[in-house]
């Protein structure tokens, strides 16, 4: 008998492989392929486009991650959007806070919803059962536009990666529009894909600077996910003013009184603790955006510039026998030596 291997390239060279048990359903919708597998070291694990989502192992490492870091960055959220989360994973640990009072939760492929109620009701469970969860299938997108200014306290991107039905869900107007959604304390978390192999870290350094150009307050934290690319994989943290370490209210998070699995005051502060290739990979992309910001040289493209001071740029008025006071020259290349 031959075995069943599923297998999820993380790289050209690299790959995840889970030895299959059986494949308990398959079904293509009019987003994407759903598959769902069973295995003996992760339990069930369900996949769309081939790709992991949540595994039985390891799928609350993920799901209390999105939902305790704002809640104890901002523990008087009442009212939350859930952008995606299909599985419902999401919504049951953001259920868990009795205070919440409302959860609309958009999904755009109605049948990751049935499927999961019925092949994962460890992760759907609370969909049927919580009256304050709002079940709408539909665009996202579309859902986030067309929302009242300043409705939600809180809104959860728990997305697919930036391919197909999730594309969408990382564009600089999408994040304008939950901006305008969110009220003035308002907290945005999104699937921030992985900083370590070369495609994910692009992306991911993608999504951050359209975060920070739309939001004062824009970072990113980490979880350790053992099924996704790496194992190390990020949330962007984005908000109209809270930090999420300054502000951090671990007292009155604890008295919400959760028997958590993964999350913890220690990791809430360790996930802001990036490592330095992290940290340089989000730099990369300050960088670039400085430097399409600074002048460069119209003769040799140098970055090299200094501004001419204003007594400079008098001497260089005269020498063209221009009128005294007016500037005819504000730079000069330190390389080629050029002024304009």
């Amino acid at each position: 008998m031959l075995d069943l291997w599923f297998s999820e390239f993380h790289a050209p060279d690299a790959k995840l492989s889970i030895l299959v048990k059986e494949q308990l359903y398959s079904e293509q919708t009019s987003f994407q392929k759903i598959d769902f597998f069973d295995s003996e070291t992760f339990g069930k694990f369900f996949t769309l486009d081939g790709l992991i989502m949540i595994t039985e192992k390891d799928e609350f490492i993920y799901h209390e991650m999105i939902s305790n870091v704002p809640m104890a960055v901002n523990p008087d959220i009442k009212k939350v959007l859930i952008i995606g989360g299909g599985d419902g994973g999401t919504a049951r640990e953001v259920c868990r806070f009795k205070t919440v009072e409302q959860v609309d939760m958009v999904e755009i492929d109605e049948r990751v919803v049935r499927l999961c109620q019925k092949y994962f009701p460890q992760t759907a469970c609370a969909l049927d059962n919580d009256p304050r969860i709002n079940l709408i299938f539909g665009d996202g997108l579309k859902f986030v536009q067309d929302a009242p200014e300043g409705a939600y306290d809180l809104i959860l991107v728990d997305s697919t990666d930036p391919l197909g039905p999730g594309e969408g869900l990382f564009t600089t107007e999408f994040y304008r529009n939950c901006y305008r959604a969110l009220n003035d304390k308002g907290i945005l978390i999104n699937q921030h894909e992985s900083p370590y192999y070369k495609e994910y870290a692009y992306e991911m350094r993608r999504a951050h600077k359209k975060l920070a150009s739309v939001f004062p307050i824009a970072t990113v934290y980490q979880f350790y996910m053992p099924t996704y690319s790496s194992g190390h994989w990020l949330f962007g943290f984005a908000s109209k003013g809270l930090d999420p370490v300054k502000d951090a209210d671990f007292k009155r998070w604890s008295e919400f009184g959760l028997q958590n699995r993964y999350y913890n005051p220690g990791v809430h502060l360790g996930a802001f603790a990036l490592p330095n290739y992290v940290q340089e990979e989000l730099q990369k992309e300050e960088d670039m955006k400085r430097a399409s910001l600074m002048p460069h040289c119209p003769y040799c493209n140098s970055t090299r510039i200094e501004k001419i001071s204003t007594a400079n740029r008098l001497v260089s008025v005269e020498m063209f026998g221009l009128a005294s006071g007016k500037i005819a020259k504000q730079y000069k290349c330190k390389d080629c030596k050029h002024m304009w």
